[in-house]
């Protein structure tokens, strides 16, 4: 049985916040990459933009130290308090933990030395919007500094999920399957914005990283792909058709996990920095 298919998380509520943290199991794939290439500097006001539960805002305000003060922006208000109580105990001195919407920042122009946002482009409501309020508050020569995951996310699912549509009779819905994966970032797409906002791109990193799982049913039981990926799929799907298309889908997964001794996804990763 699908049992998946009916996990609807309120993020609101505090147990879900309170098991959130485990989530930067996947953040942090392209926290690593960020922190390996992010400029660090003395003296310098940061802005992190989505922070969630703290990261990777909390971490940025320790490697930087106190010569830094670090600037958190997040609406999710149940977890900002999650974050606060981070901060408190690990006694992080330096760090400002706001609420706030990143097309709408509160801050003053020409303030920030370094802006980071970890995935943040992924989820942003208005992109265009979020990053002219970053150019905004940018002083003259500051950095912009971002990660996303890139088109070929998971090509491994996307391709399984394709035939399953064929071979259940939705062939007409692949074309919007194409589209939902063409919503992922390129390179070429976020320079293009950068530079349309006001940014210089100036440094470009990618690397690979795979998610490996023992078969299909467990890749879609996993929290990450139940929280931040399932409903995405299911909309692609009449209600009524889900059950079926899904199970189908599950069983494909499992058969190409027996056939290659485990079931990988290809995550391509990005990070992007730019200058004001």
């Amino acid at each position: 049985m699908s049992d998946y298919l009916a996990y609807q998380p309120d993020f609101n509520e505090p147990e879900i916040v309170a098991v959130y943290d485990e989530l930067p199991l996947w953040s942090a794939l392209f926290g690593r990459l960020l922190f390996k290439h992010l400029p660090l500097n003395r003296g310098q006001t940061v802005l992190d933009l989505g922070y969630g539960t703290g990261f990777p805002l909390i971490e940025l305000a320790e490697r930087l130290g106190t010569s830094c003060t670090v600037y958190g922006i997040d609406p999710w208000d149940t977890a900002r308090q999650r974050a606060l109580a981070k901060a408190r105990v690990w006694q992080v001195s330096n760090v400002h933990i706001l609420p706030g919407d990143a097309a709408a920042l509160h801050f003053p122009d020409g303030m920030f030395d370094l802006i980071v946002s970890n995935l943040g482009l992924n989820n942003f409501a208005d992109p265009t919007a979020s990053l002219r309020e970053c150019v905004r508050v940018a002083k003259p020569g500051a950095r912009l500094a971002l990660t996303t995951n890139l088109q070929g996310h998971m090509h491994e699912f996307y391709e399984v999920f394709e035939l399953t549509l064929e071979e259940t009779g939705h062939s007409n819905l692949i074309s919007a399957l194409h589209e939902h994966i063409a919503h992922r970032a390129t390179i070429e797409r976020v320079q293009a914005l950068l530079e349309q906002v006001g940014f210089h791109p100036t440094t470009t990193h990618q690397q690979t990283e795979t998610l490996r799982y023992l078969d299909g049913s467990a890749f879609l039981r996993h929290h990450l792909i139940k929280q931040g990926f399932l409903d995405a799929w299911k909309g692609l799907l009449a209600p009524a058709d889900q059950p079926t298309v899904i199970a189908k889908l599950e069983a494909n997964l499992n058969r190409l996990a027996e056939e290659r001794g485990e079931l990988s996804m290809t995550i391509p990763m990005a990070y992007l920095e730019a200058e004001k």
